[in-house]
């Protein structure tokens, strides 16, 4: 028999919340950190995202010389998660695994190219300098897989324990927003021109945003509420760079994965966390993915109209949400959802429910064809 995997702590440090209960808090309200920026640093017009307070100095909550903002968001975000739990970084039976898409690519926008620069940029040098910080033992592991990044390093985590090379593991994510990514979404005409609206039938593009969260996945189970990943799995497409499947077949097989791993028929999943970007086409592949594995009156929600898509993290801020969610027994709104415009029904939530749950799907899909899905069970 596997071994268990359990969730012992977490954290989200976001535009709407520096803590997990003040993120929840505010998704209860139905808060959106996504607004409208004019600020020629990142783009000559104008567009909306979730970012963070650019009059704080380093936008983390301390400063640490020698950090670049993306390493101390991370470092504070692991921080807070650790407080929450006896797990210490430096057993050595505790991994570190650190998820991005980008890391510290805008640095390329202010410093002249050199070999030092080609360093700091690097996902492993920011792994290794978020290491050395909480004095790991271990070489950091680092998962970049665009947008199931942060989904992916659980799974990355989930497997190390089971496998019995550790007992423990961080799992931290982080992406902040710059001109070189956002550039790189509008020229995909990708960005919508107002706040994004998952599965809706004006949907019309993302809303992009930032964000840190850390996750601390353990064998032991240290509280009697803490929450089991139960079961994971990818899949690809092998369809094109940027766009998704047409059918879905891909995202269903993932999730047909992760059930039987967790040993849960898609009859017990009590809600879906999608990944719903408010694109035309990952939205409408993600409504024939959840058609597929017959669990289309299953309520379904997206965050992305509260945190916009903050890529590397996007898949543990999600997670967390859905985790804490599972311990309320609530189902949190679709942010500026009105209208269902996918071709499968859905059962989108609109509103705040509050249901018995025991089971969460959570899925992500990404550029490259990616996908993945993750269950949580009480």
């Amino acid at each position: 028999m596997m071994k268990e995997v359990f969730i012992v702590a977490d954290n989200i440090y976001s535009p709407i919340g520096n803590s997990s209960a003040e993120n929840m808090a505010a998704l209860k309200r139905n808060q959106s950190g996504i607004a409208w920026h004019e600020n020629p640093a990142l783009s000559p017009t104008p567009f909306f995202a979730s970012l963070f307070d650019s009059t704080e100095p380093c936008t983390a909550p301390f400063y640490l010389e020698g950090y670049t903002r993306f390493e101390q968001l991370m470092i504070a975000s692991i921080q807070e998660a650790l407080k929450n739990t006896d797990i210490d970084p430096r057993d050595p039976e505790t991994a570190l695994i650190i998820s991005s898409t980008k890391g510290n690519i805008g640095l390329i926008e202010t410093e002249p190219y050199s070999s030092v620069l080609a360093e700091k940029v690097s996902l492993h040098h920011s792994a290794k300098k978020i290491a050395g910080y909480f004095h790991s033992p271990h070489q950091p592991i680092v998962v970049s897989n665009a947008c199931i990044s942060g989904l992916l390093a659980l799974l990355t985590g989930m497997r190390l324990i089971q496998s019995g090379q550790f007992k423990h593991a961080v799992v931290a994510g982080c992406d902040l927003i710059t001109k070189f990514i956002l550039s790189g979404f509008q020229s995909f005409m990708a960005i919508s021109n107002s706040p994004c609206k998952p599965f809706d039938a004006e949907r019309d593009g993302i809303s992009l945003g930032e964000a840190a969260a850390t996750v601390i996945l353990s064998s032991q189970k240290k509280s009697v509420d803490n929450i089991r990943l139960a079961g994971g799995s990818v899949s690809n497409d092998a369809n094109h760079i940027s766009g998704p499947s047409r059918t879905g077949e891909e995202l269903a097989l993932a999730i047909r994965k992760a059930l039987a791993q967790s040993g849960i028929h898609s009859s017990e999943i009590d809600f879906i966390s999608a990944h719903g970007t408010a694109t035309i086409y990952n939205d409408e592949m993600e409504a024939k993915a959840i058609d597929l594995t017959g669990m289309e009156s299953v309520p379904v929600n997206s965050l992305k109209g509260n945190y916009g898509h903050t890529l590397g993290a996007a898949g543990l801020v999600e997670s967390i949400a859905s985790i804490h969610s599972l311990k309320e027994n609530i189902v949190l709104p679709t942010k500026n959802f009105s209208t269902s415009g996918v071709s499968k029904p859905l059962h989108i939530c609109s509103t705040l429910q509050t249901l018995e749950l025991r089971n969460a799907l959570k899925t992500a899909s990404g550029f490259g064809g990616c996908n993945a899905a993750l269950v949580f069970s009480k």
